[in-house]
């Protein structure tokens, strides 16, 4: 009787202990939603959107600067974003330990926080030229449409933009695209900001974090 009693209660405590572990991942939970994938699907789609509209106002005037038309910002958003890519592709292997995860982690970690600097210089610029856009007084002269902001002022500074057949171009549509950098920046720092948060929240500090154990003195499962 006493053994049985005894067998009973082992099989008892094993089942409590079974309970208490920590519940496996789940299998069906949707891919598409989890970190670093989505985070790196929004910077490569906002990164295309940055460059297409760049080279759009570049089609406007070749002569626009780099800081007019940040094309090079798009790129560099879209290489980070195939960096979240391969983070996302070793992140779900057995191996939580390999040098290879913590390289890419901390290299998506410091990718996604330049991201947000240089997204954030964008929208100063751009904030800054579709500022004087707004502003510009334009007249044609041959191909090339040349742009004041006070036409009274003898030693105002003009703006020459060449290849542009009509300034309505430059006073209208170059306008919105500043205006439509600006926005789209705004998402993009947003979303390297999340990233470069959550890597260094949910990640980062967990790097080399190893296996759950159950403590035999409180029947708890701890993180060590």
């Amino acid at each position: 009787m006493g053994q049985g009693r005894k067998g009973s209660s082992d099989k008892k405590q094993s089942q409590k202990n079974r309970d208490d572990s920590p519940e496996p991942e789940n299998g069906n939970k949707c891919r598409v939603c989890r970190f670093p994938l989505l985070v790196a699907l929004l910077q490569l789609l906002l990164g295309v959107a940055v460059t297409a509209v760049a080279f759009l106002m570049l089609a406007i005037s070749p002569s626009l600067m780099a800081r007019e038309a940040p094309h090079w910002a798009g790129i560099i958003l879209c290489l980070v974003s195939i960096v979240g890519f391969f983070l996302y592709c070793i992140t779900y292997q057995p191996d939580e330990k390999t040098s290879a995860q913590f390289l890419v982690k901390l290299l998506y970690f410091v990718l996604c926080t330049t991201g947000l600097v240089i997204s954030v210089l964008v929208v100063a610029f751009a904030g800054h030229h579709h500022s004087q856009a707004s502003s510009f007084i334009c007249q044609q002269t041959g191909e090339d449409c040349v742009c004041v902001l006070d036409q009274s002022d003898p030693i105002a500074r003009t703006f020459d933009y060449k290849g542009v057949s009509d300034c309505e171009a430059i006073t209208g549509m170059l306008t919105f695209y500043f205006l439509l950098q600006i926005l789209l920046n705004l998402a993009q720092a947003l979303v390297c900001a999340v990233g470069a948060f959550i890597m260094w929240k949910d990640r980062y500090q967990v790097f080399f974090a190893g296996t759950q154990i159950r403590s035999p003195s409180s029947q708890q499962w701890q993180k060590v």
